[in-house]
This record gives structure tokens, C-alpha cells and sequence, in this order.
């Protein structure tokens, strides 16, 4: 089976929403078995809708979201009918479904809201708890349309608890195989590097029928290994390649990403290895003006290991929070090695914590010189007794300088924690 996944909404277009519901329609549909092919994001036009629509025939399942509001401006569900050659009709099921809904809410039923119950003729309804728009499912020339709303908590639900089971069980009958995810994290390596390392490893990998995806952000490099038609055999014959991959990569590995999981973070993995060694940790921040807290503390539990920050931005904060003496800075600077090393031993003298990091440097996109350009970071990392630091050269981008020596640093301090 193959899918097809359409987005309908000029906000998707113009930039006002995120097209957030294609990733996240596209991992359960991959956890379910079926492969999205294809993913379009069309106007709220009806010629635009009915060539997508009809485009979709190609496939063996079209998901479709947005469109199904009371608004005259939502149209689908009218092109949908449509499509199909048919008239919308009155659903008392679901109208009794929009009268409940506003009843809890002690609002007022209008024509508009009423009007929300009307469905082409013939359709599978699939019922919607969180809203008014109910899903709709019909089939034409052995291709399955599923229409749900826009609204990301209410597609979900529907994708949840209808639609995956359901294609499911139309999947499980037409193929024994299934869809094979394995994904490793590695940081501080660029993708062109990191493929160099492991060309050998990859052209085995090819020659089992695997594919291998590079996925980069900031810092990291995602290694998807995927089989699109995987057995038992293909299942150990992963687990086999992952184990002759991480040695590889051993320097810049992070940990194995679950597919359908959260993605897997360096503030996570830092944050889990903290915990599991009972240590509290702070950070001492300049350039970075509190993003690594901000990081940490997206975490939910933190508080467990984190024990908190100095944003100590100006020269003089350094002075009075952390007693980073005058001298230091007048001989070597706020950007130095001496300094960071300074900022965290009172880091760790005020807060008391086990381990801490310290950083400073030059984001940009003014400051630099000659000696120190813009994008230089000094870091300073680890526990009283055993002080390390590294110098960065990152880049001319404010944000992303200030992104890179966030990770860069927690990961430093998550790998110095690993090897204690």
C-alpha cells in the first residue's frame, strides 16, 4: 500500500501556520506500515482540491486534512462530495455529536454550526469528540479517501483511533511485510564528514536493500537506516548493521532515536545520565544569555538535577556573581579560557552542584576582531576537581552561534559525566 497525504489551507501556503500535521501524519502512517509517498498543500480552491483529489487516485490511501470548518471560506467538504458525484445530506448522528459538543460548552447553536452535520451521501463517518467537523471516508476505484480537520488535536484523535487501526487491518491483509525505522543520533560531526566516515559501511547496507537518510540540524546529524519491505531476516539484519555502525560514530553517537518517540535531544540524554548518577548540575552563561537553561528546563523533572543558571552577560556581572577577577579580564578578555575557567569555579562555589558549565564568547553578528571573530566560544565544563574547556569556531549567524554553543556544550559536559 502507498498513501497520499493533502493539506488544504492558504495559511499553510503563506506562511501563517506550519504545515505541522504532514510530520506528524507521516510518522504514524510509517509506524503503521503504509509509506507516504507524497505530501501536497493546496489553496482553498475547488480546482485546486479536485486536481489533488483526483491525483490521489494514483494511490491506495489519500489523507486529507483542513477545509471542514462552518466558514464559507472552508470548501472541502463540498468539493468532496463532489468528487464523488454525490449530494451532502443531513447526519442526525453527528448532529447530535455538534449538539452535545456545544451543549457542555453552554453555547448556542447556530445555522452554521447545524450545518456541520451535512456529509456527502454514502460516507463512513468517523466521529470527533474535540470539534464539530466530523471525518468522512469514502472509497472510489479501490482508493481509500479519508477527510478529517485541520485542527492538530482533533486529526489526531481521529488518526488514533479510527483511521490507523483501521488501515491496519487492510494493510495486514494485502502484505506480510512491513516498514523498518532505525535511527541514530550523532553531534558535533557535519553530514559531509560524517558520510565520508561510514561510505564503506553504507555501500553494505545498500547491498542488504537498506537505505540510509542524513537528516542535519543545528549540531546534529540524524542516521535513518530504513527497509520499505522488511521480514524477520531484514529485523536482524539491522540490528547487525547498527551494531557494525556505532563504533563508526562512536565519538559523536548520542543514543538510538525511537521512531514515533519524541525526538531525541542532547538535553534529554544529558539530563537522563544526570539523574541515573544522582548529579546536580548549573550554568554559567554569557553569550548564550540563558539558552542552555532554557533547554534544560523544557525537560519535565529537571528540577531533580538542575540546580540553576547565571546569566552573566556584562563584565561586571562576572565580577559580582562569579568573582571573575578585573585581572583576568583586562589580560586575556571575556572570551578566553582563563575567564570561563573562573566563571565556573564560582558558578560552582555559589551553587553548590556537582558539575557545571561555563560560556562565553562572540555570537555576532558585531564584536569580533582579528583575534577573536565572530562566532569564537570558549567553554568551560565539569566539577571542581576536574575543570576541562574547548575553544568553538562557529560561524557568523547570531542564532545559530548561540544555538551550536548550547548543544556543543551540554553534550561536552553529558560525554565528561559518561566517563566518570
Amino acid at each position: 500500500m502507498k498513501s497520499l497525504i493533502i493539506n488544504i489551507g492558504d495559511e499553510l501556503l503563506v506562511g501563517q501556520t506550519i504545515n505541522s500535521n504532514a510530520a506528524r501524519m507521516g510518522t504514524l502512517m510509517n509506524m503503521a506500515g503504509i509509506p507516504v509517498e507524497k505530501t501536497l498543500v493546496v489553496r482553498d480552491r475547488k480546482e485546486d482540491i479536485l486536481s489533488a483529489l483526483e491525483e490521489g487516485m494514483r494511490y491506495d490511501v489519500v489523507l486529507i486534512t483542513g477545509g471542514l470548518g462552518p466558514t464559507k471560506d472552508d470548501i472541502t467538504k463540498k468539493t468532496f462530495a463532489d468528487f464523488f458525484g454525490v449530494n451532502l445530506v443531513m447526519n442526525h448522528e453527528v448532529l447530535d455529536d455538534v449538539k452535545r459538543y456545544f451543549a457542555r460548552r453552554g453555547r448556542t447553536l447556530t445555522e452554521l454550526n447545524r450545518m456541520q452535520a451535512m456529509v456527502p451521501e454514502g460516507c463512513k463517518i468517523i466521529r470527533n469528540p474535540n470539534g464539530t467537523a466530523p471525518g468522512m471516508w469514502m472509497e472510489k476505484n479501490n482508493t481509500i479517501f479519508i477527510s478529517m480537520p485541520g485542527v492538530p488535536y482533533e486529526m489526531l484523535y481521529m488518526m488514533d483511533n479510527t483511521v490507523i487501526p483501521e488501515l491496519q487491518k487492510i494493510h495486514e491483509i494485502k502484505t506480510l511485510s512491513k516498514i523498518l525505522h532505525r535511527t541514530l543520533v550523532t553531534v558535533g560531526i557535519g553530514e559531509s564528514l560524517l558520510a565520508e566516515k561510514i561510505s564503506g559501511w553504507e555501500e553494505s547496507a545498500a547491498k542488504k536493500g537498506f537505505s540510509l537518510a542524513y537528516l542535519p540540524q543545528p549540531g546534529m546529524v540524524r542516521l535513518r537506516l530504513s527497509h520499505y519491505q522488511a521480514t524477520e531476516c531484514h529485523i536482524n539484519e539491522a540490528e547487525q548493521l547498527i551494531n557494525e555502525l556505532k563504533p563508526l560514530i562512536r565519538e559523536w553517537y548520542l543514543g538510538e532515536e525511537m521512531f514515533g518517540n519524541p525526538p531525541l535531544t542532547v538535553q534529554k540524554a544529558l539530563f537522563d545520565i544526570c539523574k541515573e548518577k544522582n548529579i546536580s548540575i548549573g550554568f554559567a552563561e554569557s553569550c548564550t544569555g540563558g539558552h542552555m537553561s532554557s533547554l534544560i528546563t523544557s525537560i519535565p523533572g529537571s528540577s531533580e538535577i538542575f540546580r540553576g543558571s547565571v546569566v552573566s552577560y556584562s563584565n561586571t556581572s562576572k565580577i559580582r556573581l562569579l568573582g571573575v577577577r578585573p585581572q583576568t579580564l583586562e589580560e586575556h578578555g571575556a572570551v578566553s579560557e582563563a575567564c570561563v575557567l573562573e566563571m565556573l569555579h564560582g558558578l560552582l562555589k555559589e551553587l553548590g552542584c556537582d558539575y557545571g558549565i561555563a560560556v562565553s564568547g562572540i555570537a555576532g553578528p558585531s564584536g569580533g576582531t582579528p583575534e577573536k571573530p565572530v562566532g569564537t566560544v570558549w567553554l568551560a565544563f565539569g566539577s571542581t576537581s576536574s575543570p576541562q574547556t574547548k575553544l568553538l569556531q562557529l560561524g557568523d549567524n547570531r542564532e545559530r552561534n548561540i544555538h551550536l554553543a548550547s548543544i556543543y556544550a551540554l553534550n561536552e559536559l553529558r560525554k565528561l559525566i559518561l566517563s566518570t
